[in-house]
């Protein structure tokens, strides 16, 4: 008698185990990212006697909205070299690079120069491992995998635990020894995860390393060509102030709309993708729009949130003042203890879940209300709104957050045409790229003395978009192709 022994598949947490390298490498990388960004707006906006550059608040919160902005859109090139010259994980490496070569610059070089150097390389950096790690733990799982939403939920959670130990450590930094230390401990951070990643790479599979699209090699001396009038054509234009740092936020969301425009014009008409695809792409418009609706009220955690902390929030503890990055934390942790909840909430419904475009709808709409809860503080007094206020409409930021966002990162791998595998995923950031520069051109608007007309249009403007695509939501799901 023959006995065939089975042998189990090593899994992380029921996932691929392959999951946990991405998970980790993500976590370290986005430690350093929302560390950094936790200080980033009041370092700008400080005076110097307090260690900052004394740039007006409106500047401070353009520069903040173009840089977040320009990290999404970067996405776009690092999925079209992933797709078309090296491979998802050789530019998850090298991107890993750039981001720690980023925040060395802010930590050692003072001044604006450093702020250039070190947005720039972060910017580039971080948009090619969000695109790619995204698309690398796209590989792991069959196009049906009934595991695919809850593993894309615990890499999610990677991102959020990053997310909260980051602010934690700079904002004490920051406080006690001064902005440069907060920026170096990002540093510190990405190094971390970089040496995690280069030991564990090569137990990732394959597909990972594959060129979905190569770019045929008489193409390439043209690429670098126009690669290189770019970067002289932007360099020239900050040297002579055609860039200027005011209006930054509202040039990338010009940029982003153009670059969305043609990316999914080149897509849909691609020879390389056939009908039910080409339908899918179609599909992905609407959810595309609102997204870049959703992130352009939640991102402004980082612009009109931080502010609203310095200086309306109440961060009195027990006559210990509270950094003002620490608010940037409070979100991770719900992340963190919510995510698993949205797992197995999925995980159990199974069939029966809510369609992607009923999610997405139900996160714009829960995002629009949070922005309303604003409105009973409206008018009162300078560090007089509790912590406890803030905090709770913070959970209603996670719970829109956790509809929509885990969700978008998975339905663009579901929906992605074969030859566009990772420039896909690039699209759903650039939908992030716009709401993120977008949240920087809005917090131009927002004032002290006008927080009841800003709250409640952008709030009633979110909800109404929602409810718009809950209405279309069946004919969508008919274009998706059973994709749910």
């Amino acid at each position: 008698m023959t006995v065939t022994v089975e042998k189990r598949e090593k899994t992380f947490f029921g996932q691929p185990r392959a999951l946990a390298n991405l998970f980790g490498v993500e976590l370290w990388e986005r430690f350093s990212f929302y560390g950094m960004q936790g200080i980033l707006l009041i370092y700008l906006y400080y005076e110097a006697g307090r260690g900052g550059l004394g740039i007006d608040q409106d500047t401070a919160t353009s520069i903040v909205g173009a840089y977040g902005g320009s990290v999404y859109l970067a996405t776009v090139i690092g999925a079209w070299l992933a797709d078309r010259m090296f491979g998802p994980e050789r530019v998850l490496f090298g991107s890993a690079i750039l981001v720690m070569c980023g925040h060395l610059a802010l930590a050692l070089i003072p001044g604006l120069t450093g702020v250039a150097i070190g947005l720039i390389l972060i910017a580039l950096g971080s948009g090619g491992v969000k695109a790619t790690a995204t698309s690398i733990v796209g590989t792991l799982y069959g196009e049906h995998d009934p595991r695919r939403d809850a593993g894309f939920s615990l890499f999610y959670l990677g991102i959020n635990l990053g997310a909260l130990l980051g602010p934690l450590l700079t904002g004490l930094l920051q406080q006690d020894a001064g902005f440069h230390y907060g920026f170096g401990a990002a540093a510190v951070g990405m190094a971390i995860g970089l040496t995690q990643y280069a030991l564990s790479r090569r137990n990732l599979p394959g597909s990972a390393r594959t060129v979905a699209n190569p770019l045929p090699r008489r193409r390439l001396p043209l690429v670098v060509a126009l690669a290189g009038v770019a970067i002289v054509l932007i360099a020239v234009l900050a040297l002579t102030g055609l860039l200027p740092a005011a209006h930054l936020s509202t040039i990338v969301v010009l940029l982003s709309i153009l670059v969305a425009i043609a990316y999914f014009a080149v897509i849909l008409s691609s020879h390389r993708v056939d009908g039910t695809e080409r339908r899918r792409v179609f599909a992905f418009i609407p959810l595309f729009i609102a997204s870049a609706a959703f992130w352009s009220l939640y991102q402004q955690q980082f612009t009109v949130v931080t502010i609203y902390s310095d200086k309306r929030l109440d961060r009195d503890l027990f006559g210990w003042t509270m950094p003002v990055s620490w608010v940037q934390s409070i979100n991770p942790v719900m992340i963190i203890v919510l995510s698993g909840v949205f797992a197995a909430i999925w995980l159990r419904l199974g069939d029966r879940q809510p369609s992607t475009p009923v999610k997405f709808a139900a996160g714009t709409i829960v995002m629009g209300i949070a922005f309303l809860l604003f409105l009973p503080f409206a008018g009162s007094g300078p560090n007089s709104v509790p912590l406890l206020g803030l905090t709770g409409i913070i959970l209603v930021f996670t719970i829109a957050e956790l509809l929509l966002s885990p969700v978008g990162l998975s339905v663009s791998t579901k929906l992605a045409p074969a030859a566009f595998r990772t420039q896909m995923v690039a699209l759903f950031f650039l939908s992030v790229a716009l709401g993120t520069a977008l949240s920087g051109t809005l917090a131009g608007y927002y004032s002290e003395d006008h927080e009841t007309a800003y709250f409640g249009i952008l709030g009633a403007i979110a909800i109404v978009i929602g409810l718009l695509l809950w209405l279309i939501s069946k004919p969508l799901q008919r274009l998706m192709s059973g994709v749910r």
